[in-house]
């Protein structure tokens, strides 16, 4: 679809129509979400007393996401986005409709909640990427940090309606009643995901297939730099901070002693303290860059925890759970941006796939620990350890910077056709690329410098190897290398190279020397008995 450029401000993707629609029914379809988390939390409460097997809640929660966010990344994009993303609300509408009839009829279990919520994972583990993937279809390039920074507002708006409205049903009208609000909150998504006129996919000759893609999104990760900070940075931050998510209910129940109704309150407190974060956001990013955020986010969120373990007064407890929300859709949006700014489209939902593996890893594991901890030490000394230990990692990473800047993305199409005698078969490889370079020996090692910085861009494109060599009667004769898996892989490698890798490859080519231009061979295996038989058959 065709977007308008941004005319500025945080909420101008407001003003594309469809992405406002989607947005207003993902904020509804994320509310009854958060009813049913407040409901099954609560309700865990009731079955087991236990920290373990209440923060086991939470890590059926994110442990799918951890588990399947590579192949929902994949199929995010292979797959027809609009009608993914349907298929997947209807596996959460089961759900939630299966949650409703057990607790109706008194037959909702440990064992039964658990596997429950772990389904229900499994669809937020293949719904994430997707959502996150088709912002830059909604709004131009310009718009797109206020279309996330604006999903992140979303989503803690029904942080802050859904566990208080679910708080309230829960403890009026009971569980059943509670899960039934949001398989309604799934039926007006579904509705605004038919009603979206997304143009159909163009048949693509060089189109991926699930274990080529999955292959391409892992070299991709592997490669990029700049995203391993951004993956370090989050896996550290959430490891911590996933401790008062955990303990939440129990510290709600036991230090402050609090009912259902309050539980969601204070869930409604965080969410609302998020949207008033997202709206100081803008003023903030003016006086504190990336990693100022990110620090101040965790020196806050262990101030809270702090404060939690001393079993404050209730309304002290609520108000600082305001500074929690504001702490924490402050690192979410500037690590979720961070990733967003580093990705090419080709592979968006796969490397959002991997942060949100990360993330959710993070939160995964943490919840187990800080549950097993908690058994052994109490809920008010894990949260202490949690909060010293997010305060001193956070003022450690902050020494590893984020990624400063926005690279151009787009791709530059700058590399000619390859040179072929005849038409070759996409499947055959794998193909094996020389670029020879003339660099003079005065250039040679600021020339080697440069080329090294160009071998992950070389690799995250779709290389599986890369070296350098020399002739050895000419040694002003450099030879670059890199090979790729079939020749299909080394045309999508065409398509892939962006303005800012072009950028990096005419740094190169400032050290070549001569009136011609590098050479370029592109030399593909010979499969079958012609190998060795002459080309008999």
């Amino acid at each position: 679809m065709t977007v308008s450029k941004s005319t500025g401000g945080s909420f101008a993707p407001l003003r594309q129509p469809v992405f406002a629609v989607l947005w207003a029914a993902t904020v509804l379809g994320n509310t009854g979400s958060f009813m049913r988390d407040v409901a099954s939390s609560w309700l865990m409460t009731d079955l087991s007393a236990a920290p373990a097997a209440v923060a086991m809640v939470q890590a059926a929660g994110t442990l799918p996401i951890f588990l399947l966010a590579i192949p929902a990344g994949v199929l995010t994009d292979v797959l027809d986005r609009r009608k993914f993303l349907i298929t997947i609300q209807l596996l959460l509408a089961s759900v939630s409709v299966t949650l409703m009839i057990l607790s109706h009829t008194g037959l909702l279990s440990v064992s039964s909640l658990v596997g429950l919520t772990f389904l229900g994972g499994i669809g937020a583990a293949l719904m994430g990427p997707t959502w996150q993937a088709i912002v830059p279809e909604l709004v131009s390039r310009q718009e797109v940090k206020s279309a996330v920074a604006l999903n992140s507002l979303g989503i803690n708006i029904a942080r802050s309606i859904g566990p208080a409205v679910g708080g309230l049903l829960l403890a009026a009208f009971g569980a059943a009643v509670t899960y039934g609000a949001d398989v309604a909150s799934y039926i007006v998504v579904i509705a605004a995901l038919v009603w979206w006129p997304r143009a159909k996919d163009a048949d693509d000759t060089l189109s991926e297939g699930f274990f080529g893609a999955f292959r391409a999104g892992l070299r991709y990760t592997r490669a990029s730099r700049p995203l391993h900070v951004v993956l370090l940075r989050a896996a550290i931050f959430f490891c911590f901070a996933s401790a008062v998510w955990a303990l939440l209910p129990l510290a709600a129940r036991q230090l402050l002693n609090g009912d259902a109704g309050f539980y969601g309150l204070l869930l409604g407190a965080v969410g609302a303290g998020a949207i008033g974060g997202a709206l100081v956001m803008p003023r903030l990013r003016e006086r504190l860059d990336a990693d100022g955020l990110l620090l101040g986010s965790a020196i806050v969120t262990a101030l809270v925890m702090a404060i939690l373990s001393l079993s404050p007064p209730q309304w002290l407890a609520i108000l600082v759970l305001l500074f929690l929300g504001a702490a924490w859709i402050t690192a979410l949006t500037t690590l979720n941006g961070a990733a967003q700014a580093l990705l090419p489209n080709w592979v968006r939902g796969r490397g959002l796939a991997v942060y949100l593996m990360v993330f959710n890893g993070a939160m995964t594991a943490g919840s187990l620990g800080w549950g097993a901890v908690g058994e052994a030490a109490g809920v008010p000394a894990t949260l202490l350890i949690a909060a010293a230990g997010l305060l001193a990692a956070g003022i450690l990473m902050n020494r590893v910077k984020l990624p400063a800047g926005e690279p151009d993305l787009v791709s530059s199409n700058h590399w000619p056709e390859p040179l072929v005698a005849e038409p070759v078969a996409h499947d055959r490889g794998p193909v094996l690329i020389l670029i020879d370079y003339h660099v003079g020996k005065h250039n040679r090692s600021k020339f080697l410098h440069a080329l090294h910085g160009l071998s992950f861009e070389r690799r995250r494109d779709g290389a599986y190897g890369w070296g350098v060599t020399e002739d050895a009667a000419d040694p002003e004769k450099i030879t670059e290398w890199f090979m790729v898996e079939s020749w299909a892989e080394h045309l999508r490698q065409h398509r892939r190279v962006s303005k800012a890798d072009a950028d990096l490859q005419s740094t190169v080519l400032q050290f070549h020397s001569g009136d011609e231009k590098p050479l370029v061979r592109h030399l593909i295996s010979i499969a079958g008995r012609e190998s060795w038989d002459g080309g008999a058959t």
